[in-house]
């Protein structure tokens, strides 16, 4: 298959994973060569406080995420790029330092995101360079779900109906990565480093390490293993505090270390077979 763009840069923000990831699935196969990003984007961290789980959590997922990379590509030159800065400048700039004809990423809906993207898109235009996005970290999204009326539904049970009566396996399928992860490129001299520790960008350890909350992609694959037994009994003992009862997923969710689509297909078959949880 003749790939259209000779270079591509996969910018990765609340998608910290390699498997069943969209947009990096679309980068390998349109592109001869990927390269990959995180960029730490000062806009976002400097009003924080300097001890925050979140900033941790992150940090250490992208050490899991950058020897994700590394070995797919089978080369331990390859992996991820990570950069400071504000987002417009610091994408557009590795674009034009690497060459490369597209930028592809993975939606983010929250305001402050979608005002940042529109940023990113005219800086990268201005490069002649095009950004991809695509839907990863929701079933279904933006318009995708409307009443009859063509509105968003603002009670529950109706959308419930109608997301239960859409879904089927072509919105739960996987995006196969592996397959083409020789595409993934090794990093230039200039930005062949290991991901910073928090010092570095400006933070401090918080006690994450002794929670029960294991970032990356580890930690969120061990979560859901111990998860998947309990679904069953969720509907009763998700509303007892003293019971392990959720799924605790919630923060892998927000980071994109577990891949929705997988969870979902989890759910579905569970449910078509009569679960209550």
């Amino acid at each position: 298959m003749s790939k259209p763009f000779a270079s591509g840069l996969m910018w990765f923000r609340r998608d910290l994973r390699t498997q069943d990831n969209a947009a990096l699935h679309h980068a390998l196969r349109a592109c001869q060569r990927v390269h990959a990003v995180f960029v730490f984007d000062r806009d976002i961290l400097d009003p924080l406080p300097r001890a925050d789980r979140r900033v941790e959590f992150i940090r250490e997922s992208l050490v899991q995420l950058d020897e994700s990379l590394r070995s797919l590509a089978g080369d331990p030159g390859a992996g991820l790029i990570v950069m400071q800065g504000q987002s417009v400048e610091s994408v557009a700039r590795l674009a034009r330092e690497l060459g490369v004809q597209a930028v592809f990423a993975n939606h983010d809906d929250e305001p402050a995101s979608l005002e940042r993207d529109a940023r990113v898109r005219g800086a990268l235009a201005n490069e002649g360079v095009a950004l991809h996005t695509y839907k990863d970290h929701l079933i279904f999204e933006r318009d995708e779900i409307r009443t009859q009326a063509g509105k968003a539904y603002t009670v529950f049970t109706p959308y419930k109906k109608a997301w239960l009566a859409r879904v089927d396996d072509f919105y739960l399928r996987s995006y196969p990565v592996d397959a083409h992860a020789r595409s993934l490129a090794p990093r230039p001299a200039a930005w062949c480093h290991p991901v910073p520790p928090l010092e570095d960008i400006g933070f401090r350890r918080t006690n994450l390490a002794t929670l029960a909350l294991h970032p990356g992609l580890q930690g969120g694959e061990q979560l859901v293993a111990d998860f998947l037994p309990r679904l069953d009994r969720y509907a009763d003992a998700r509303d007892f505090p003293a019971v392990k009862g959720p799924s605790y997923l919630g923060v892998h969710l927000r980071f994109g270390t577990v891949s929705i689509r997988a969870l979902a297909r989890h759910a579905h078959a569970a449910a078509l077979q009569g679960s209550a949880g």
